[in-house]
C-alpha cells in the first residue's frame, strides 16, 4: 500500500510515517516511480509504534524494542537482551508511577468537584448570585 493509504488506515500523518522510516522504525520499498510501498503488516506496526510513543518511550528505545516484539503471526522476532529488559522494566516502573500520580490527582479533583458541587447547590449566596 502507498503512504497515503497507510496514513489513513493507521490514523498517523504521512509526515510521521516518513519520520518513522528515518528512525528505522518502519520500512518501505520504493516503486519504479519512487513512491513508497508498505506491506500490509505496516498498519499493525505503526499502531504499535504509536502505542509505545504514547507510553513515553522515545524512538531510540522503540527501535530497540520492536524487533523483540511478536510479529503479526504471534512469533517472537528476536530475543530481548538483558540490558533491554532492564531498560523496559525501568520504563514500566516510570509509567506505573505516572499512573499512581494521575490517579491521586484525579482523586483530588473529584474531591474539589464534589465540594464545589455541594456548596453550589446548598449555599444560599451562590444560588442568589446565579439568578
Amino acid at each position: 500500500m502507498r503512504i497515503g493509504e497507510l496514513a489513513r488506515r493507521s490514523g498517523v500523518s504521512e509526515r510521521s510515517l516518513r519520520y518513522y522510516e528515518t528512525q528505522g522504525l518502519l520500512q518501505s520499498e520504493r516503486t519504479s516511480g519512487g513512491h513508497r510501498h508498505y506491506a500490509e503488516s505496516a498498519v499493525d506496526r505503526v499502531i504499535r509504534i504509536q502505542t509505545l510513543y504514547a507510553a513515553g518511550l522515545n524512538s531510540k528505545k522503540i527501535a530497540k524494542l520492536l524487533p523483540c516484539m511478536r510479529d503479526a503471526d504471534g512469533r517472537p522476532n528476536e530475543i530481548a537482551t538483558p540490558t533491554l529488559v532492564n531498560e523496559l522494566t525501568t520504563e514500566r516502573d516510570r509509567i506505573d508511577r505516572m499512573i499512581t500520580d494521575l490517579l491521586r490527582s484525579r482523586d483530588v479533583l473529584d474531591e474539589v468537584i464534589d465540594t464545589a458541587a455541594d456548596g453550589a447547590t446548598t449555599d444560599p449566596a451562590s444560588l442568589a448570585r446565579r439568578r
